[in-house]
Order: C-alpha cells, then structure tokens, then sequence
C-alpha cells in the first residue's frame, strides 16, 4: 500500500471527494465521511486481543507528518502495555468533570447576586446604593473567582484599586458588604472560612472624617465653565449638576425621581416619603431655572417615566441611570480641567448651597429646611409649618445668583480659594 502525500489528501479535499479511509501504512488511516468538513487522522490497532480505534485529530489541526509521530509515539505506548483509546477517553471524562464542577462552583458574582437578593431587595430603602457596589466595584474585581479560592490578597487589591481611584469612603463600603457576603456564605455551608475577616478600615478607605466641603463662586464658576467645553460631557448630566445645586437635594432623590413626581405648571416637586431620608415627603419649590432644566430633561427623556432613564441596556436593568454615573463623568471629565480647585464630590453641593444661603441671610430654620434637614428642639417638636413660601424665594434668590455666577456676573466672584466656612449637609 502506498503512503499518503499532502498534495493527494489537499486535492481530495479541495474536489469535496470524501470517503470512509484511507491508509498510510501501520494502521494509520485518513477518515472523511460526508458530514465532516475536514479529514480526520485515525490510528487503528490490537489490545488484549482486541481491534481499537483511536482519533487522533483533524487533518486541519495535524499535519501527515504529525500524525506519522503522533502515530508512532501511540503504537509505542501500546507495546509498553497501554490501551491508548481508553487512556484518551478517561482524559475525556476528567476534563468534563473539571468542567461540570467549575460549572457548579458559586462564584462571588452569584454569591453577590444571592445576598442582594435575600438580604437587602425589600428590606432597605436604597437597595440600589449595595447594587451599584456589587456592579462598579466587586463583579469586576472578584466576580469570577469561585468564593471557596478568594484569598485575602484579593480582597487586598481589590480595596486598594478603590482607594487609588480616590474613593476611600467606597472602598470602607465594599469591604463592609464583602465581609457580610463571606458571613451569608459561611452560615450556609458554602465556604468554611471568611477571607475578608483581617481587613478592617485601616486597610481600605481609612477612618472617614466629617467633611466641610463647599465650593465657592469661584470654584463655581470655574464648574460651569468646564461642564461647557469638556469633551464627553453630555447635557444630561450638566442639567443634573445645575438641578442638584440649585435644589440642594440629595443625589439619589433626583437620580430615582420619575416625571410624575413633578408639577411644573405649578412649579413644585412632590417628593414622596419612601424617597427620603426623613420618611417625610416634602414639597420642594422650584425655581424658575430648574423648571427649564427639568423641562429640557423630560423632553430628552423621549417619553420615559423617568427623569433619568438608563442611556444603555444593563446586567441587570434599572430603569433610571446608576446612582455613579455623574459622579463618574465628572471625575472623567470635569475635574481634570478644575486643576486649582481642590477634591470635591457631588454630596459636596449640599453643603455648597447651605453655606451660600446662609452668606445671602436665608434664616438657619429656612435653609434647613431647604435641605431637607429637621429643625432640632423644641422648635422642632412644636412647630410644623413646612415653610414652602419661604424656601421658594431662597431657593430662587440662590438660582439666581447660580445664573449670575455661570455668566460671570457676580461681583463676589474671586479666584478659586476656599475660606474656612462650613456648614453640615447629611
């Protein structure tokens, strides 16, 4: 029997000619039924006083002269006392049983998605504050990895990539969350230990101190000027910048808010109470500028109850953009041509407006009250006027001179600086 060349196997396969076998000598043989695209590289032989067939690969992936060697190498490891199909097909079987129990292994993205679930859906207010750290920062990290070979140096890197892209007080959250993940784990028998037990917050964001930041107007007005010529920056979340400032609300009650929720004709936001920190629904007065924003921001939101409709699909869908996603943008975008002003956040604005209506003379009740904050005391107890009318006209002169800042009409705008005046915004 002649041997096989490439250029005749080449040619039966170029002419579609296809065939049962076709040998090489030695038991090799060359297979190409009709319902394979390639010829297959098949090694006949006896064991134990049997005939037994092995594959050895496609001709597209073994060349004529490697299944020669590959052939050779084989009918030695029968003459050694091997049954070299059966050791290929054991091979087989170990490697599907690797594959089913990685496939039955919980990953910490499921462990994550199974505690968000059982532990924090319908039993806190603002489940989507413990989502946005499992989506933005342990997914990413330690989805992946099965939690029984999660070691402390993961947890490790994983804190220190937060700390490093400036957010300590979010890397003392995600170590909270991922040490009561393991606890859920362990409880119920699925890893014996916790490797984020060692870690406390001296190893993630530090001890987080009371902030005083506000901006100034120079600082304002050097925002608004970046918000108009950065690059990536869209005008959604400009008009969510200007709304948070102007209103002095807190990030989420805006990001969740739907359209319903606001009057415009009338010039009122009706903020229920499961929406606020207090538990109190309030009714927040709009000045005429949010009133145009908001405007602008509905009509961008093509139809969508919400005022700030997720821009792209997500894992798992929520309707309204991520509680992140401005905070995001700015630290992409804005901050970087804010080169003399220090570090601020977005929470930052509340502290901002409070500080600038107590400059303007806004009664400390009525700016309080602006925040949403609860008036302490006696007063307190006993007196329940809302204030609206009151708060409308201070929340109007502080939009005003908002305007006057972004035109630079304000005379007491100064160079960036920050004096030492501060005022507390929970």
């Amino acid at each position: 029997m002649s041997k096989l060349t490439d250029l005749e196997i080449r040619n039966w396969i170029k002419a579609g000619e296809h065939f049962e076998q076709r040998g090489d000598g030695e038991g090799l043989y060359l297979c190409f039924p009709l319902r394979f695209a390639v010829p297959v590289w098949k090694l006949r032989y006896r064991f134990a006083g049997c005939a037994r067939i092995v594959t050895l690969g496609s001709y597209g992936h073994l060349s004529l002269a490697d299944a020669r060697k590959t052939a050779k190498e084989m009918r030695a490891r029968v003459t050694l006392g091997y049954d070299v199909a059966e050791e290929k097909q054991e091979r087989k079987r170990v490697a599907v049983a690797k594959i089913e129990a990685r496939k039955a292994e919980v990953t910490m993205a499921v462990l994550a998605d199974d505690y968000f679930s059982a532990q924090i859906l319908g039993r806190w207010k603002y489940p989507n504050i413990v989502r946005s750290r499992i989506e933005n920062d342990i997914k990413p990290a330690i989805g992946k990895l099965a939690i029984g070979e999660i070691r402390p140096t993961h947890i490790d890197a994983m804190l220190k990539a937060i700390v490093k892209r400036g957010a300590p007080t979010m890397a003392n959250d995600v170590l909270r969350w991922v040490k009561r993940m393991f606890d859920y784990a362990i409880k119920r028998e699925m890893i014996n230990a916790n490797p984020a037990t060692a870690f406390d917050v001296s190893d993630a964001g530090g001890k987080e101190e009371s902030r005083d930041r506000w901006l100034t107007s120079g600082e304002l007005s050097a925002l608004f000027a970046a918000m108009k010529t950065a690059k990536g920056w869209n005008i959604q979340n400009g008009l969510t910048v200007k709304l948070l400032l102007i209103l002095a609300v807190r990030k989420g009650e805006l990001i969740q808010a739907k359209v319903d929720e606001f009057d415009l004709e009338a010039g009122v936001w009706y903020l229920p109470a499961d929406r606020t920190k207090t538990d109190v629904a309030i009714d927040i007065p709009l000045p005429r500028q949010a009133v145009v924003y908001l405007r602008e921001l509905v009509r961008l939101g093509c139809g969508s109850a919400w005022l700030l409709p997720a821009r792209k699909m997500q894992e798992r869908m929520v309707p309204h953009i991520d509680l992140n996603t401005v905070t995001a943008a700015m630290a992409k975008h804005i901050k970087p041509l804010m080169t003399e002003a220090d570090n601020f956040t977005i929470h930052d604005f509340r502290r901002t407006a409070r500080t600038h209506l107590a400059a303007m003379g806004v009664a400390p009740y009525i700016a309080e009250r602006c925040l949403n904050h609860a008036i302490k005391g006696v007063e307190g107890i006993y007196n329940r006027h809302d204030f609206f009318d009151e708060r409308k006209d201070a929340l109007q002169k502080w939009a005003d001179l908002l305007d006057e800042i972004e035109r630079g009409e304000d005379k007491k705008v100064v160079p960036i600086r920050r004096p030492k005046v501060s005022a507390k915004a929970g």
